[in-house]
């Protein structure tokens, strides 16, 4: 272990000592409320150039598996934590935490006082930080971070989509559906969930045109969840606008956000973003309140889209923004937060049912 210091833009800095890899790594500084699902938050595409502070002072407890991944690689940039459980136990672990993120490199720091960075995140928003235990100098550090791009209007999605197309095959016998998702960074446990509910899911590159998606004639599309500023890939909604009305579309966190750019609407940061398996989101639709897991750090502005053609169906009670929207007219709705729940709770789930409505009508017509 060495020194280490999270140094944030604003110049305020916390001391703390790092795990075995060394040097520096910067991104922008974010904290999830998660008590659990710390694989999980890791190898989240969507945390792709942030640095992940958590909330709750132990992690590690339970280790890590070979099967919590939620994509080929962790993506943070940086992992915070108040302390690291040296002794984890768990019937399905593998290996430590401390060894996990050791193996990828991963530039993580512990002892720092995680409530205060987390009040300041908070009163002050989410912002750039380096970690480093080679510089401990303010002014240096400083420089060195007016040189790391901001989140907004960074488009991270190109980082971490795939490069070639690929096929995830429906569980138990023939599909019932053929579903083309976009890949903006999408999460190996929304492809169980569809595979689970009868889909051939075929990945598409975000980079896919409308042409290479009607090719292989879908009976509905999916727009993943993914990193970054849906502003700044504006590839992805001029391609989804080609395919409204045609095909059921369905969309979750960054596949959100899109689809609302695409429906006409713009999208605007949020001052710290949602990150955490603890967020209750009520469904106006069904009456019902789910504690839903969230990470994004953007939000569709429901004032810029147009009230006779969509509705906003699900609101988040934190702070009353925007969490699900659905088209009066097509066959198109999608959701803030993550139905998948991996990790988190599965209160919201049985949105993935929706869909398979969607497309099971479409069919029928």
């Amino acid at each position: 272990m060495a020194k280490a210091i999270l140094f944030l833009e604003d110049g305020t800095s916390f001391f703390g000592e790092s795990l075995s890899t060394v040097g520096e790594s910067a991104g922008e500084a974010v904290f999830n409320t998660a008590m659990t699902g710390y694989q999980e938050v890791l190898t989240d595409p969507s945390y792709a150039g942030q640095i992940v502070c958590m909330t709750y002072p132990l992690i590690g407890n339970y280790g890590v598996n070979d099967e919590d991944v939620e994509s080929d690689k962790v993506h943070v940039k940086g992992f915070v934590v108040k302390e690291f459980c040296r002794f984890h136990s768990n019937y399905r672990a593998t290996k430590s935490l401390i060894e996990y993120l050791d193996e990828n490199n991963i530039m993580a720091i512990e002892g720092i006082d995680t409530r205060a960075l987390t009040r300041h995140l908070r009163v002050k928003g989410a912002m750039k930080a380096i970690i480093s235990t080679e510089d401990f100098d303010p002014a240096s550090l400083k420089k060195k971070l007016e040189k790391v791009p901001s989140m907004e209007g960074a488009d991270w999605v190109k980082n971490v989509t795939t490069k070639e197309k690929y096929v995830w095959k429906a569980e138990k016998g023939s599909p019932l559906y053929k579903v083309a998702a976009v890949d903006c960074g999408i999460k190996l446990n929304i492809l169980r969930i569809l595979a689970r509910l009868g889909c051939e899911v075929h990945v598409f590159p975000a980079s896919a045109t409308a042409e290479d998606i009607e090719a292989i004639k879908p009976d509905g599309i999916f727009i993943s969840n993914g990193p970054g500023d849906p502003a700044a890939a504006k590839y992805i909604p001029e391609t989804v606008k080609k395919l409204v009305g045609k095909y059921p579309i369905f969309g979750i966190c960054l596949g959100h956000q899109i689809l609302g750019l695409a429906l006409g609407g713009s999208t605007y940061k949020l001052k710290f973003g949602h990150h955490g398996a603890n967020h209750p989101v009520k469904d106006l639709l069904d009456n019902r309140i789910g504690i839903t897991s969230q990470n994004h750090g953007f939000c569709v502005d429901m004032k810029s889209l147009g009230e006779d053609e969509v509705e906003m169906i699900d609101i988040n009670l934190n702070d009353q923004t925007l969490e699900g929207l659905r088209h009066k007219k097509y066959p198109i709705l999608s959701f803030q937060h993550h139905p998948e729940a991996a990790p988190g709770p599965r209160d919201a789930q049985y949105l993935f049912d929706h869909f398979i409505n969607l497309m099971q009508e479409h069919k029928k017509t």
